[in-house]
């Protein structure tokens, strides 16, 4: 079945889809070794746990439901999540005998894997392939997903945000001229986006999307399961570091993320695990309304509602308002939650709410996509320009373009122009930063649940500097732009005029001159690709 490959790669599932050019839409991949067959409505559709196990030998790895069916999810050597540390740039590593492995590298070895499987099984040419990121994703997670596709023996490849291709695989419940908003609750983010479906006349597939505004958080099915886990150790006691606690942390895990699925469908869910080294026993009852009374103390409900609103306000700025929407449309596994249901239901009305492809509509509208589905798109975050306050002596940052701008741009998104700061300087540095907004309280402390190196978890509060650094991304710092000075710069003298473009393909271009020569440095040079 040759045809072009769609990954979503999740927190928690991952889901493969190919173009079928009979049906005109995005399919579900099964692949017999790694996924397992799960019903959606009248559909049947593959699920890839996204959990990889290195075996004691040091040489065999099982992914997936190979991982399942051997009965080794609570095993230290099973890595799950990598998704999430691999956005969060998460430093934590695992010891397995001579090795030290880190989630980029079980991220790696598990997504590598899918893709291979997948070609072969899809038949893949010389056709792309599209992977889905989301859409608070950083610079540092595409060049990872990248890097992965093209060790993978995959150099034509393409990534769509995850909300907009979650709109193209609802498929036929989309109609040109309609907005939309796309609810996207998974494993490791929440999302949403208004988009607006446009007719295109020299289209076979007959529409495009637009997206007219867009909002993320770092809120999953995983955070849940954190949650769950914090309590599961207050209701017994205990802390995260006590030596009992760290045997068993990757079993309760495990199981605060069945209470969670339990918990969806049924009213009770009783945990309880045993400490087989010395017979302790960790229990906790759950009930709905307890378990739905936590996600409204942690301010669940409020993140969606503003999360919402963000992405309404967005569209808003473009003449669409809330009651533009024609429906919102859920996609993640944790969508399937009640509470989350209800949230939506209680701001949209039932009648206008849309849960028929939870798992794979992401999947199946990146199939789309790489097949030839257009797409309007703008800048989802802001970008600055870092320099030295003479002042302070200090870093500050200038932004140069605003989140939200369009693109290609014809005039500069931003003029400046650039000092020396001292006497002799023969090249000045253009440093990028990507920035993201800052969405905790300061209300809460945040927190984080890490795995040490001996695989037991731990849940560590996050420092200010950390959370920093996940707010502001050094986007050249491998590959920096200079401006020559000839002849050297004189103290603190405006040296160089520049401007920035974004081109066709979200490259952010600088067009420079010497204001002390009238030389043109650069014309349109590259500099980062945007996001």
């Amino acid at each position: 079945m040759a045809g072009r490959l769609a990954v979503d790669f999740g927190t928690s599932n991952t889901v493969v889809a190919v173009w079928d050019e009979t049906q005109r839409q995005g399919v579900p991949l099964h692949i017999p070794e790694y996924g397992h067959q799960s019903h959606q409505g009248d559909e049947t559709l593959s699920i890839i746990p996204s959990l990889i196990h290195y075996a004691e030998d040091e040489r065999t790895t099982w992914v997936g439901q190979q991982v399942v069916e051997r009965g080794l999810r609570q095993s230290n050597r099973t890595f799950r999540w990598m998704k999430r540390y691999i956005s969060h740039r998460s430093p934590a590593r695992v010891r397995l005998g001579e090795r030290e492995i880190t989630p980029y590298m079980a991220g790696q070895d598990f997504l590598q894997s899918v893709l291979l499987s997948a070609s072969a099984l899809a038949d893949l040419q010389d056709e792309e392939v599209a992977l889905s990121v989301p859409v608070e994703a950083f610079e540092h997670y595409e060049n990872w997903l990248i890097s992965v596709a093209e060790n993978s023996r995959m150099p034509r490849l393409r990534l769509i945000d995850e909300p907009s291709a979650a709109a193209l695989g609802y498929g036929a419940h989309i109609q040109p001229g309609n907005i939309y908003l796309l609810f996207d609750f998974g494993g490791g983010t929440m999302h949403a986006a208004v988009v607006l479906i446009e007719a295109e006349e020299s289209s076979l597939e007959g529409r495009r999307c637009r997206v007219l505004g867009k909002a993320g958080r770092d809120i999953g099915g995983a955070t849940i399961d954190q949650w769950l886990y914090q309590e599961v150790l207050r209701l017994n006691h205990r802390r995260d570091y006590d030596d009992e606690v760290r045997q068993v942390s990757a079993k309760l895990l495990v199981e605060c993320e069945r209470v969670k699925e339990r918990l969806t469908f049924e009213e009770e869910a009783r945990l309880e695990v045993e400490n087989p080294q010395t017979g302790t026993v960790f229990s906790a009852e759950f009930t709905r309304a307890g378990f739905e009374k936590m996600l409204e103390e942690r301010n669940l409900i409020l993140d969606i509602n503003q999360t919402l609103s963000s992405a309404i306000n967005g569209a808003a700025e473009h003449g669409y308002d809330e009651n533009s929407i024609q429906a919102a449309l859920m996609v993640g596994g944790s969508s399937q939650i009640p509470e989350v249901q209800r949230t939506l239901y209680n701001r949209f009305g039932r009648e206008r709410v849309r849960f028929n492809r939870p798992l794979d509509a992401v999947a199946r509208g990146a199939a789309a996509f790489v097949a030839g589905v257009d797409f309007y798109d703008h800048i989802q975050h802001d970008y600055a320009i870092r320099y030295v306050d003479p002042r302070t002596g200090q870093y500050s940052y200038r932004k140069i373009v605003e989140k939200g701008t369009k693109y290609p741009t014809v005039e500069p998104v931003t003029t400046l122009e650039i000092k020396s700061v001292r006497d002799g300087q023969v090249q000045l540095g253009v440093d990028i930063f990507e920035l993201s907004e800052k969405h905790q309280r300061p209300s809460t402390r945040p927190v984080e649940l890490v795995f040490d190196t001996s695989g037991a978890a731990r849940i560590q509060t996050l420092t200010p500097q950390e959370q920093e650094q996940r707010a502001r991304f050094w986007m050249n710092e491998k590959n920096r732009t200079f401006l020559p000075a000839q002849p050297p710069t004189r103290g603190n003298e405006n040296r160089f005029k520049v401007e920035f473009r974004i081109d066709e393909n979200k490259r952010l271009v600088i067009t420079a001159y010497d204001l002390l020569t009238g030389r043109l440095i650069y014309d349109n040079h590259q500099v980062v690709k945007l996001t």
